[in-house]
């Protein structure tokens, strides 16, 4: 999944960005309020990650610009200032969760879970196509109670494919999820990633199938 994280703290930035890589997100990372529209009409993020003292655009007149405009995407907001009064209004302005700081990566974490849960229409944790298991706790893939080993490209194609299982999914598609902004983003890597999946899926009861000019499809082959 990729994430949209806008903090002015560059030194917090750093570390959330890779933390945050280190549990397989995505993330692309704003300073400014302002280039908050520009990053999210570039790239399919999934959740945004707000902070409210922003430099040039506040985090809550950003907030206002996003629903205002019908952008839906989940926002969760860090702020300094969780003060019921500040919870409430910014609630009302349209985000999804509120997180104070200092704040548990933990408690970050499982609150991006949650949303992405929320966005995907899924409540359990665990998301199953045939023997393939995807725990968006551990955030690790499984076949028949055996850990899938993937690189951090793969597991980003997996994961969306398997909360679309089903459904088609463009090589475009795939490619706005997982690249971010510092990646030149090559399309023909989408096609050498599935490739790659398909060898470490082989013998188990899912199959990726190619749809030509409509994407890939994750489904159950038993």
């Amino acid at each position: 999944m990729r994430l949209l994280l806008v903090e002015d703290n560059r030194e917090l930035a750093d570390w959330l960005g890779k933390t945050l890589r280190q549990a397989n997100y995505v993330v692309d990372v704003v300073h400014d309020g302002e280039d908050v529209e520009h990053a999210l009409a570039a790239g399919d993020h999934a959740l945004v990650i707000l902070d409210l003292a922003l430099p040039r655009m506040g985090g809550m007149e950003v907030l206002r610009m996003l629903r205002a405009r019908g952008n839906r995407v989940p926002v969760i907001v860090l702020t300094a200032n969780a003060s019921l009064d500040g919870r409430v209004k910014g609630l009302n302005e349209g985000a999804d969760d509120y997180l104070a700081k200092p704040f548990q990566i933990e408690e970050l974490e499982a609150r991006i879970r949650v949303q992405l849960r929320r966005v995907n229409d899924r409540t359990a944790p665990v998301v199953a196509c045939g023997d393939l298991v995807f725990d968006t706790n551990t955030r690790l893939f499984s076949v028949a109670g055996d850990t899938l080993a993937l690189t951090p490209r793969e597991h980003a194609v997996l994961e969306q494919l398997m909360v679309k299982a089903g459904r088609t999914v463009s090589k475009a598609a795939l490619s706005s999820a997982i690249f971010d902004f510092e990646t030149d983003a090559d399309p023909s890597a989408i096609e050498i990633y599935v490739h790659r999946l398909r060898k470490k899926l082989e013998g188990s009861r899912v199959q990726i199938a190619t749809l030509r000019g409509l994407g890939y499809l994750l489904r159950d082959a038993s």
